[in-house]
């Protein structure tokens, strides 16, 4: 069958064939010079069809189906009760020829599974090094050179390569591990693998250019060398130091540049802040991982003097067994256990770095392709939409215009048409790419990232040595099973997944404002992660579910003063924390805005309101007992209000003069998109203010506190001005708001005066029961 060739069959039949014979045939497979990862990644690709009769899928998937029920958002409804009888029987004959299509496809995996335990076999070391320590070091290359060559994209593994390798990785190792688990007893399953922090710091490991938490690793084994030594025996040759270069210094002076707030950035982020989940920021001149010489002490012995070895870090071809399992008086890889890690044996060393090599894959481009494979879906969904709308057309379409119904009668033809031959290739997708196989993949990527973060932030200082790339994977692995896998897979049925999504939150809540993480795109991307949480129900309650202790510093650290730090994002997660309890506040979209259909229904701005009682508590209790903080958290918020509507008064005055032009009678977009950042950020801070006036009255209306009356008068000046600005018939705003400029759709009187009300309600409630 033609289908054959697109699983790359030939190919995985004869490599099979030809090194199961002898383990020798292996190894010199591994050894050849000519051998690397890229061109044996080929052969684990199973190639995505882009004509749909080559492929086979009519004979293998001859019924096709698709969503034809919509809710108003657009969204398809899932309800099996609202299907009818022929529905039903066709949405059945097509889920049974996409399980037809999954088993012959699983066929080929477990090949290409097969060859990789070939490949990472390392008990066949006869009189030479096993196949698996040749193979991880050609793997570990591989890597560097897609990481160090991210910016010319002809040099790189392809995504969907590099997709499917990472699958079958994964089910090779764990397999691997699951073997070690039942020979070794005190090792752990691969359900609870994770990746020990020693592997960050003590050099044996290469990252490459990549970015740590805390900085260049330059920096860190300056500033952290004592921690090292007390807590690890790892002493840094003062000679490595001092080799520490002008390049490296002046390259400091530019990233110490490069993350000083200017423009935009100082005033919180707002106008050009990076997409959720950003990819992470690949450092400079972290050159001493492969040539770093590290002074290694003895295993603890409080009574004896410790004994000094000299070892030099080899470079990555040059390492052997030995240098990577260790030996009798060698942890290897775990050179250097912390004392808060414990002293029990994993797995197999080599397996631990594979491991690493798997989360660094997935951040360099896997899930870059994941969310690319989700256009297909997409248009599936529109071209239903289409196809539906067009029908309802045609049945009210009267029979005297038979030109009219003759077009849409070929319209009707087209998109069914290109609907079956969608629908046959999102089969394909789902089998190879969002299978609950390949879910449960992802969620143990997750999971392996979750609890590699939780062992390293118990080494305290030392967790600035842990890779960026490990809080970026858990974030985005997060994205993905949460909005590319779903809803053909429901992320509920993962096992443990509430307790995942509550380790996740804890993580979020407690790194946001982790001063011992420096990297401005990984602070703003836990800060975008968290605010994402926060909108969602089922992750909001995970945030509830941790530790007291936590729940109360993440508030402190979000009511912190806004001046110095970006604060929109800040802002913005107290506004949804409350939104819901405002006054004219439980809309989901603006009421003027109804009647338009949102681009993404998915975005966590428009998301039901779901207000957190919890938080809102330990936020009263805060600001009431801390009056300093209080006085603080208010007068930046203030501050803040005045800059962003003076701004957007000013811009909405440019934008003005500029549509009353007559010989240039256009704005630029960029001008009316910065202008409504301005108004949403002056209304969110309205509700900031309306949710500190109506949890803690007192800030404002107990004159035993000596701030109460300052911040009383400057309300009051800004809320008189904000009225004088918005109520007057026919003044600026008014006209502005009636020209209905493209991106200025949210800039309306309902938002801003049901702010300003809801505060002045309260105000008033509050003094009439104080008898002020």
């Amino acid at each position: 069958m033609c289908w054959r060739y697109y699983f790359n069959v030939s190919h995985t039949y004869y490599i099979s064939k030809q090194y199961k014979c002898t383990n020798m045939s292996v190894r010199s497979l591994a050894r050849q010079r000519t051998f690397d990862v890229l061109r044996s990644v080929v052969f684990f690709y199973i190639k995505t069809p882009l004509r749909v009769k080559e492929a086979g899928l009519e004979e293998l998937i001859p019924t096709t189906w698709w969503p034809t029920r919509f809710d108003k958002e657009g969204k398809d409804e899932l309800e099996a009760k609202s299907e009818t009888a022929d529905e039903r029987l066709r949405r059945r004959a097509y889920e049974r020829g996409c399980q037809r299509l999954k088993k012959r496809i699983e066929v080929v995996e477990e090949l290409q599974v097969q060859i990789l335990r070939l490949l990472l076999n390392n008990k066949d070391r006869g009189t030479g090094e096993a196949s698996r320590y040749i193979f991880l070091n050609k793997f570990r290359k591989f890597l560097q050179e897609n990481a160090s060559n991210r910016g010319h994209p002809t040099a790189l593994c392809p995504p969907e390569y590099m997709l499917c390798f990472l699958h079958r990785l994964i089910t090779a190792v764990r397999s691997y591990w699951d073997e070690g688990k039942r020979k070794g007893p005190g090792c752990i399953n691969s359900e609870e693998a994770y990746v020990p922090p020693q592997l960050f710091y003590n050099g044996k490991v290469d990252y490459f250019d990549l970015q740590r938490l805390g900085g260049l690793l330059s920096h860190l084994k300056k500033t952290l060398k004592d921690e090292l030594a007390s807590k690890t025996n790892i002493i840094i040759d003062p000679a490595e130091i001092l080799t520490t270069s002008m390049d490296d210094l002046d390259e400091d002076e530019e990233s110490g540049a490069a993350q000083r707030p200017f423009g935009a950035a100082a005033m919180g982020g707002a106008l050009a802040r990076p997409s959720w989940l950003s990819s992470p920021t690949l450092g400079r001149a972290n050159r001493f991982l492969s040539t770093a010489a590290v002074s290694l002490m003895t295993p603890r012995r409080p009574l004896a003097p410790p004994e000094k070895v000299k070892v030099r870090t080899l470079a990555v071809e040059q390492r052997t067994e030995e240098d990577i399992e260790g030996s009798h008086g060698n942890d290897g890889l775990l050179l250097g256990r912390p004392l808060e890690e414990p002293d029990q044996p994993i797995a197999e060393k080599s397996l631990l770095e594979i491991v690493d090599g798997i989360v660094m894959m997935y951040n360099l481009s896997v899930h870059q392709q994941l969310g690319k494979m989700v256009v297909v879906s997409d248009d599936v969904h529109e071209y239903a939409m289409a196809l539906k709308d067009t029908e309802e057309k045609i049945a009210r379409c009267p029979a005297r215009r038979a030109d009219i119904l003759d077009e849409l009668q070929k319209s009707q033809k087209v998109f069914a048409e290109k609907l079956n031959h969608l629908s046959r290739r999102l089969a394909w997708i789902n089998a190879t790419v969002y299978s609950k196989e390949k879910m449960l993949d992802v969620y143990w990527l997750l999971r392996v990232c979750i609890r590699t973060v939780e062992h390293a932030d118990h080494t305290g200082s030392l967790f600035a040595f842990a890779p960026e790339f490990y809080l970026n994977v858990a974030m985005n692995a997060y994205s993905a099973l949460k909005n590319y896998f779903s809803p053909a897979n429901s992320m509920d049925d993962l096992p443990g997944y509430e307790d995942t999504l509550t380790q996740l939150a804890a993580i979020l809540a407690k790194h946001f404002a982790d001063p011992r993480i420096v990297g401005t795109d990984i602070k703003d991307s836990l800060m975008q992660a968290l605010a994402s949480y926060v909108c969602y129900p089922q992750s909001l309650r995970a945030v509830e579910r941790i530790p007291e202790e936590q729940r109360v510093a993440m508030m402190r650290n979000l009511l912190a003063p806004y001046e110095q730090r970006p604060w929109a994002q800040t802002n913005w997660i107290l506004v949804r924390l409350w939104r819901g309890c405002g006054f004219g506040y439980r809309y989901t979209r603006l009421p003027h805005l109804l009647k338009t259909k949102p681009e993404d229904t998915n975005l966590p701005s428009l998301q039901k309101p779901c207000p957190s009682l919890l938080l809102q508590r330990h936020m009263a209790e805060l600001l009431s007992m801390d009056k300093d903080m209080a006085a603080s958290f208010l007068n930046s918020v203030l501050n803040q209000l005045n800059w962003a509507f003076s701004e957007f008064i000013g811009m909405i005055q440019e934008i003005q003069q500029a549509a009353e032009r007559p010989e240039r009678n256009f704005v630029d977009t960029r001008q009316l998109k910065v202008c409504a950042t301005c108004f949403d950020l002056s209304v969110s801070l309205l509700r900031v203010l309306e949710m500190t006036v109506t949890l803690v009255p007192e800030i404002f209306l107990d004159w035993s506190r000596p701030s109460a009356e300052l911040l009383l008068r400057r309300l009051a000046q800004l809320l008189n001005q904000v009225l004088n600005r918005v109520t007057a018939e026919r003044n600026l705003f008014d006209r502005v708001v009636n020209l209905r400029l493209p991106g200025l759709e949210s800039v309306d009187h309902y938002p801003i005066l049901v702010a300003v009300t809801g505060i002045l309600v309260q105000i008033l409630v509050e003094g009439q029961r104080q008898g002020l």
